[in-house]
């Protein structure tokens, strides 16, 4: 198949959360499981407030972010009224990433997420890339 560069355009919010979605059911089943409960946001940017709580000097600088609890401390920290764990994706700085760099728009986004979930487990790099090697 033939893609007509011509007219291809950057993939929608909703296009990228189905790449995202595509990506997570990809993952090794065990891990999918231990994720109930994980919600994936997909923005074009972070907020402001996100920005400068990471200290980002661009809105290009992150590309995902983990918020919540995660699996090591959930028991010990759980709180009436707190927020479900959610994993933020951030569809212009992935683009802009996918752009400079010689990856496919799915393995861009494969990463983000597994090293964002990763951030839910307390999974080492290491650990991250292991899962990374299963899918692939």
């Amino acid at each position: 198949m033939n893609l007509d560069w011509r007219r291809a355009i950057s993939p929608s919010l909703a296009e990228f959360e189905d790449i995202a979605h595509q990506a997570f059911e990809a993952l090794p089943k065990r891990f999918r499981d231990l994720c109930d409960g994980v919600i994936i946001r997909i923005e074009d940017f972070p907020d402001d407030e996100t920005l400068t709580i990471m200290e980002a000097e661009s809105p290009f600088d992150l590309l995902g972010l983990f918020t919540g609890t995660g699996l090591a401390h959930a028991a010990a920290n759980f709180e009436t009224g707190q927020f479900p764990n959610m994993v933020f994706l951030y569809r212009r700085p992935i683009l802009d990433y996918w752009a400079e760099h010689e990856e496919t728009l799915g393995h861009v986004i494969m990463h983000v997420l597994v090293h964002e979930i990763g951030h839910h487990f307390g999974l080492s790099d290491e650990d991250m890339e292991a899962i990374e090697r299963d899918v692939n």
